[in-house]
């Protein structure tokens, strides 16, 4: 197996003077002109970066949530099949990702900052630095955050609940200083591609941002995420609504992982669930993200369909079995940015917020479908009038043709046309599983959804290998987290230690302990 370690970027100090500067008496969150003046490459430059290192690569992402979630599936038999996506853990370096690349680095770029009097940059780091660790702490639950860059011999690791309070009232801190600095043009040469340095851009991810982590809390914390949702909701910088206002960051020369992963090392395909929703709700997206397989005795029990893809925790005898099944759409080859937050996303949060009764989010059924039309267009597929209207079309069982054990039956029975009819928990059901066919390429909040919600409704995994040594994971149920990484485990184990006994009575370090917002109860509402 291959991996790719992105090395740290260096903070190179150019020869800007900051000496001296004019004191003045205006609004401390305002941009002096002084410093207008400088040269902002000291701390503009990590962040193309900090921005590229939200997400993950093969170890990260497509062994684990991607596999997880039936977005894609491995062809390979990696340790004799018994690996991250049949629940035995063997590789863990999100954490790494994240604070090698993301922390550390705007650690340097804060300091840098507050020593050259460019405050707005360091307003800047914080804003990924949230983004990043809200991440995180989806995969793991508490993390090191509020005591990070400690040099005591145990950093402690923050309270889920606290960790969320600090979440927004740091995004509170950076919508007041980007507010006072709508005007502000000096992140536009570190921001060429996402959006040429348009502070209204960067606000409206703030507000983005604060309503999917309020959406997150919904259930465990339905005050807390109300208050800050409608928060979101009524805040006048907006949100994400438009397509031309997606996140998408660039993947600075590189390819997306999942292209690499899928045509240079064939190490990934497409995932069985996702032939089960696509094809049976006749998605027109499917082209968009599959490519189709050259050998029809494959698909014969959808023949206008050419796809085929892989179970979750499949049982793989050999690699070359299941490689001529679908791959990424060739597509994937040539793209230049990575979507991290889309319109199509908020559309679905709105949606779920509306069913809440929250104020400010509008009508459920408009924003489910507007999700639906949004995504549409952002994947550039057709036929999305008739795909909202179809209220037939359901997702089908899956047969893997090489391997009966793979197979599965259809867990979901839901269609795609809105009915005010419906319960409130189908109705849900409708939103989680649109959001969750949108957000392909980026599938790890789709697994906190999951969690929370119980939807998309999918199988469990074929094989299941958890045992003591990580966790046992019950036959047809899901992994619940990761464990904190080995390094942690060995050299903070009493801050570790105290970062479980945070969890909740009988936590574990293991796959099988809930996080603090996957309540583990069947009702959303």
């Amino acid at each position: 197996m291959k991996r790719i370690y992105i090395a740290l970027i260096c903070l190179v100090a150019l020869a800007a003077c900051t000496d001296n500067f004019v004191e003045t008496n205006e609004n401390p969150n305002q941009i002096s002109d002084e410093t207008l003046k400088q040269d902002f490459n000291l701390v503009g430059s990590p962040f193309s970066n900090l921005i590229f290192n939200l997400n993950g690569h093969q170890i990260e992402e497509d062994l684990c949530s991607d596999n997880w979630m039936g977005f894609m599936g491995t062809p390979t038999d990696f340790v004799g099949n018994v690996n991250n996506t049949t629940y035995y853990i063997r590789w863990n370096t999100y954490w790494d990702r994240i604070y090698g690349s993301i922390m550390s680095p705007s650690k340097q770029v804060i300091q840098l900052a507050a020593d050259n009097n460019l405050p707005l940059f360091a307003t800047w780091a914080k804003l990924i630095r949230v983004f990043g660790m809200s991440k995180l702490t989806g995969v793991h639950g508490p993390v090191i955050y509020s005591q990070y860059g400690s040099t005591a011999n145990s950093v402690g690791y923050d309270k889920e609940s606290d960790l969320y309070a600090l979440f927004f009232k740091q995004l509170d801190s950076i919508q007041t200083d980007l507010n006072a600095n709508k005007d502000y043009t000096g992140f536009k040469k570190f921001d060429p591609t996402l959006y040429a340095g348009s502070i209204p851009q960067w606000q409206k991810v703030v507000n983005s941002l604060r309503l999917r982590l309020a959406v997150r809390l919904s259930k465990v914390d339905p005050a807390t995420a109300k208050t800050q949702g409608e928060k979101a909701l009524a805040d006048p910088a907006g949100l994400i609504t438009a397509n031309s206002d997606n996140f998408v960051n660039s993947l600075n020369g590189n390819k997306i992982p999942v292209a690499q992963i899928s045509y240079e090392w064939d190490d990934t395909r497409m995932g069985a669930v996702m032939e089960s929703f696509m094809v049976g709700l006749k998605d027109g997206r499917i082209s968009k993200y599959f490519a189709p397989v050259a050998d029809a005795s494959l698909y014969t029990d959808h023949p206008a369909y050419p796809y085929k893809g892989i179970r979750n925790g499949a049982y793989i005898k050999a690699k070359a079995d299941h490689v001529p099944f679908s791959k990424v759409s060739e597509d994937f080859q040539t793209v230049q940015t990575r979507r991290d937050f889309t319109a199509a996303e908020v559309a679905f949060l709105k949606a779920e917020a509306a069913l809440r009764g929250w104020a400010g989010a509008g009508d459920a059924k408009t924003n489910y479908e507007t999700g639906i039309k949004l995504s549409f267009a952002d994947w550039g597929a057709g036929g999305v009038d008739a795909y909202i209207a179809d209220a037939t079309s359901k997702p089908i069982n899956y047969i893997d043709p090489v391997d009966a054990r793979n197979s599965f039956t259809a867990s979901s029975t839901i269609t795609v046309a809105w009915n005010e009819a419906d319960s409130k928990e189908l109705k849900l059901e409708k939103i989680i599983t649109q959001k969750y066919l949108n957000t392909f390429t980026n599938t790890q909040e789709a697994w906190v959804d999951f969690r929370r919600t119980g939807y998309p409704k999918i199988p469990s995994v074929a094989k299941n290998d958890s045992n003591a040594d990580w966790g046992v994971i019950p036959s047809g149920q899901w992994i619940k987290r990761m464990p904190f990484v080995n390094a942690e485990r060995t050299g903070n184990t009493a801050a570790v230690t105290a970062a479980v006994a945070k969890m909740g009575t009988g936590a574990k370090d293991d796959i099988a302990t809930r996080l603090w917002w996957d309540t583990g109860t069947a009702s959303n509402f």
